[in-house]
């Protein structure tokens, strides 16, 4: 199954270390491409993030948040009462000198030491920012799969479109040959002095080639039937597709080139639009 390259997904944990959100955007790119933002403390988990991500995405353009909203639980406040109790027998010697002296219990526990924040564990903090990073992939590749298979869809049907078409001029062909035969006669037919038969047999063969399109349809067979092959394959696949647009639209522009007949030269355009079409949709493809 082909995947898309536009999706949106987000996730969200809450734990040890806090309340956790990751968002992942993207869109359509030739390599892979992340752009992080993550608070200051998870920032040294970048470089293993970024191999996360590689580890589902193959192309695109990935746009990934990450967010702690409120405090993590790892922040609470300690109270030192040792050394509270310490200074509260300190203000109470400065206030049998100085009676005037007024020692507030907040400016106490303003004292550097007094009250200490709990360190968050590093580890804990990596452990929650991959397991929200993993759901919102997981989630993410779900949405590029589910688009994937609209484009496969959309692709299928440019393919029989495509197919019919090029059995059209196969069936044209033998009529267009004879047609030309007749037109070349007719007009060697209108010359004063008669022509060579060898001469004229010549001529012919030179306009039926010129004008012979077999090896154009065979290729274009040869490539609807790669086209499906590749569709079905389970890894990434839109490069491959991207070359065989390029192979289509050679084979579409020669089969104009050549045409000798109105309705090749409208088989040529309308291949042409169908292939553009599918290219536009091989431009989203993982």
């Amino acid at each position: 199954m082909i995947r898309s390259m536009t999706a949106y997904a987000s996730a969200e944990t809450t734990g040890s270390a806090g309340t956790l959100s990751c968002e992942l955007r993207t869109v359509n790119h030739r390599y892979l491409e992340l752009s992080p933002r993550l608070p200051d403390d998870l920032r040294n988990a970048e470089s293993l993030l970024r191999e996360r991500v590689a580890a589902k995405l193959s192309r695109g353009k990935v746009d990934l948040t990450v967010r702690r909203n409120g405090e993590s639980r790892g922040s609470s406040l300690q109270l030192d009462r040792t050394l509270l109790a310490r200074l509260s027998e300190l203000s109470l010697d400065m206030e049998a000198q100085f009676p005037r002296m007024r020692v507030e219990f907040t400016e106490l526990l303003r004292f550097p030491g007094v009250m200490q924040q709990e360190a968050v564990d590093p580890e804990a903090q990596q452990a929650a920012l991959f397991e929200v990073l993993d759901r919102a992939l997981d989630v993410l590749t779900a949405t590029r799969e589910r688009e994937g298979a609209k484009i496969e869809e959309a692709l299928r049907d440019k393919l029989d479109a495509i197919e019919r078409i090029v059995a059209d001029v196969r069936g044209w062909m033998p009529e267009i040959r004879t047609a030309l035969r007749a037109r070349l006669e007719s007009r060697l037919a209108d010359l004063k002095q008669p022509a060579d038969p060898g001469r004229l047999e010549q001529e012919l063969v030179l306009q039926i080639t010129r004008c012979d399109v077999d090896e154009e349809l065979d290729r274009l067979a040869t490539h609807i039937a790669e086209t499906r092959r590749v569709l079905g394959l389970k890894e990434p696949v839109g490069r491959r597709l991207d070359f065989l647009m390029q192979e289509f639209n050679r084979e579409a522009n020669t089969l104009g080139s050549k045409s000798v007949d109105a309705r090749t030269t409208n088989a040529a355009v309308e291949l042409k639009v169908l292939i553009e079409q599918m290219r536009e949709q091989v431009q989203n493809v993982e």
